[in-house]
């Protein structure tokens, strides 16, 4: 079960982006990597497409962080916290802030 999942808000622990927060976009679990919104923006120099007619420039876009200098923020405390796994009866998994010990999916 992955830590950090898509649309989940998580705080940058290290680098450049230290202290700042934002929505991860999309995780790349093979290369134990994240995107996370308006963060680690690299500027990426494209050529002008050829039949789609796509003009070239400079683009700004989110770089991928590795999820090692991340941290979840629980959506009922507000802080950046570790998570746990529980067993619910029914036989689901399902994670929990270690701070506040509420759920974080529903």
């Amino acid at each position: 079960m992955a830590r950090i999942r898509k649309n989940d808000k998580v705080k940058v622990l290290a680098g450049k982006e230290k202290g700042r927060q934002g929505k991860v976009l999309k995780v790349f679990s093979e290369k134990e990597t994240a995107l996370v919104e308006r963060l680690n923006m690299v500027k990426r120099h494209t050529k002008a497409g050829g039949r789609a007619g796509q003009q070239g420039g400079i683009i700004e876009k989110e770089a991928p962080i590795r999820v090692a200098k991340l941290m979840l923020v629980c959506p009922k405390c507000s802080k950046a916290t570790r998570t746990g796994v529980r067993l619910l009866d029914d036989g689901s998994r399902v994670r929990y802030c270690k701070k506040c010990s509420e759920q974080l999916e529903s």
